[in-house]
This record gives C-alpha cells, structure tokens and sequence, in this order.
C-alpha cells in the first residue's frame, strides 16, 4: 500500500541514535571552511606585522648575502633546515587557528562523535558502476554547481576589493618595499575577510540544507514504525500472553494460599475473601485471595476441600473486596469485625 511505503513519519529517537552510530550527522563542511578561513584571518591581523618583519628580514639576509654564499651541499642543507624552521615559526600560528576553528566548527554541528562505522570497506564504494552513478548523481550535480557559484563568489568579491584599489596599484613604483608589503597585506586581508563573511553566510544556508535533508532520509515509513516499535516494546500479542501467563500464575499462587487461610468471607452469590492471620508475625489480618462470581466459587470449593471456615457476611465480603487488595493487611477500621470473626474461629480451633 503506498501510505506503507512512503516516507511519512518522523525518526525515532534510536533511528537518530543508530545513524548517528553510524557516523551519519547533519553536516555542511562549508561551515568548517569558512570558520577556519576566517580564523586564519584572525591570526593574519594579529600576527601579520611580525610576519612581514620576518619575511623582510629574511629577503634583506638573503640579498645581503648572495655575494658571499658558499652553494656547498652542507650550506644548501643548512639554509634549507633554516628555512623550515623559519616558515613553520612564522606560519604556525596561522596554520594552529585554521586547524582549532575548523575543529571548533565541526563540534558545533555535531558535538563529539567517533565512529568506525564510515572507515568499514563496503563493495558499493570501490564499485565502479555505483561510483559512475554516484558521479552523475542529483547530489554531485547540487555540490558542482555550490562549487561553481562559490569560486564565482569569492572572485566577484575579490574584484570588488581590488577595483576600488585599482588606482593605487599604479602608484606602487614610486613606494619602497615596507609600503609595498603593508599595501599587499592589507589589500589581501580586506579580501579575505569579505569573502569569509559571504562563505559564512552560504555556509550556514547550506547548513540549514543539509539539516533538512538529512531530517528527509531519516524518515521513516509506518512499516518501519511498526517494525521498531515491535523490537523495543515487544509484539502486542506476545505481551498479551505474557500479562495472561502472569495472571494465571498469580491466580495459581492466590488458590494455593486460600488452602492455608483462617477464615473466607464470602457473600453467598458473588463475592469471597480468604484471610489469614499469625500473631506472631503479622501487625493485622492480612487478605491472601479473593474473587468475583466463578472465582469466588473456585475459593469455596478449595476451602471447603481443605476444610477452611467459610463465614457469610455480605456488608464485610464487599468491603473487604473494594478496599484490599490480595497481599495487604486490613485496615484499622474492619479490625473489629474481623476480629470478632477470628476470635469465633479460633475459639472452635479451640486456640483461645
């Protein structure tokens, strides 16, 4: 029927937990990119004169140096090591925010989750026909068009920044090489941030698209319903015969006690409560069955078979069925009426 198999219903909570056990989260990898651009950024405002001083310095020895440089296979050794370690002192930082910012973007969406589950080899991943629809899918051609508008973006952006500094560029003859730097640096900062702050805001549109398609294939249809609630909660008709199974073994108990009871209150058509009472161990009389029309006959004739007493009194049989339930004691206001009950017993037990 097509309302069984048409996605319909909202995912359950362990529907969401085993996709996410499975490593499948609503995620838009442009959030992460456009935080650890603009991160990067940070780090470029903020540490962006230390770094030109140094890149100057080094241009400056570098220059200084080339008459007197030695290009044997020890020195080209040590001006390479030198320089590694120069760039990773001077890009570190940089390269530190992009990775924490990044980090920090992906715990935002999906908090902390590690999962095996995407790193299982599976044959329609490495099978060529799968991975050839794959390629022409709906979903290729979606993220090769964001591409497409995203590099279209960034460089209308780019344009934008550059144009109204267009003049300048001309001017740059005359500047010496501090001028320049600054000049480039800043032109190159204003471009970033721009096009940081329209990746972000695309970022969190497409966000706002994954969530949704992601709520769109976790739904589920009625059958799957059905199917998961049967799992949890059990088959109705199973639960059914276990609550009739149950029944009956606390009816079997209840009949076993009737046989060791003091006395069965009944109403002569409709109601019995057998009662028991130790002194010794219990504070009052205590109910251990009772029953209604065939059930109250099956109490009289396991008494009568065991020989218990069997009073009539209809006004204390109701009260005793409404009020107690089979394993509670009686409560204060029947002790007398019982008790006068007990005490006859007792008294034919020849006990008092």
């Amino acid at each position: 029927m097509p309302e069984e198999t048409e996605r319909t219903e909202q995912a359950t909570p362990r529907r969401r937990q085993e996709a996410r056990r499975r490593g499948s989260v609503a995620k838009s990898m442009e959030v992460n990119s456009a935080l650890a651009l603009l991160g990067g950024t940070l780090v470029l405002y903020v540490w962006g004169g230390h770094m030109l001083r140094g890149m100057a310095d080094v241009v400056q020895g570098v220059l200084a140096g080339t008459g007197t440089a030695r290009l044997t296979p020890v020195e080209v050794q040590r001006y390479a090591s030198a320089g590694l370690v120069f760039l990773g002192t001077l890009l570190g930082p940089f390269l530190a925010a992009m990775v924490v910012f990044g980090l920090a973007a992906n715990y935002a969406q999906v908090g902390v989750l590690f999962s095996g589950e995407p790193l299982v080899p599976r044959w329609d991943r490495i099978n060529p026909a799968a991975g050839f629809k794959r390629m022409f899918s709906k979903r290729a051609l979606f993220e090769l068009l964001k591409g497409v508008f995203k590099i279209v973006l960034v460089g209308w952006v780019a344009y934008g920044v550059l144009r109204g500094r267009m003049e300048k560029f001309f001017e740059m003859a005359d500047w010496d090489v501090g001028e320049v730097f600054g000049f480039i640096a800043s032109t190159a900062f204003m471009v970033l941030v721009k096009s940081g702050l329209v990746l972000l805001i695309l970022a969190l549109l497409d966000y706002g698209f994954q969530r949704w398609e992601y709520e769109r294939t976790l739904k589920m249809t009625r059958q799957e319903l059905k199917e998961e609630f049967r799992q949890t909660e059990g088959d109705p008709l199973v639960r059914a015969r276990i609550r009739s199974l149950q029944r009956q073994l606390a009816r079997q108990r209840m009949m076993q006690a009737v046989s060791k009871a003091d006395v069965v209150v009944i109403n002569p058509t409709l109601l019995a409560v057998a009662l028991m009472y130790i002194p010794e161990k219990m504070e009052a009389p205590q109910v251990v069955a009772k029953g209604a029309r065939k059930l109250a006959e099956r109490i009289r004739e396991i008494a009568m078979e065991y020989k218990v007493p069997i009073v009539e009194d209809p006004p204390l049989a109701r009260l005793l069925y409404r009020r107690v339930e089979v394993g509670q004691q009686i409560p204060m206001e029947l002790y007398q009426a019982v008790a006068r009950i007990l005490a006859y017993i007792f008294q034919l037990r020849g006990e008092v």
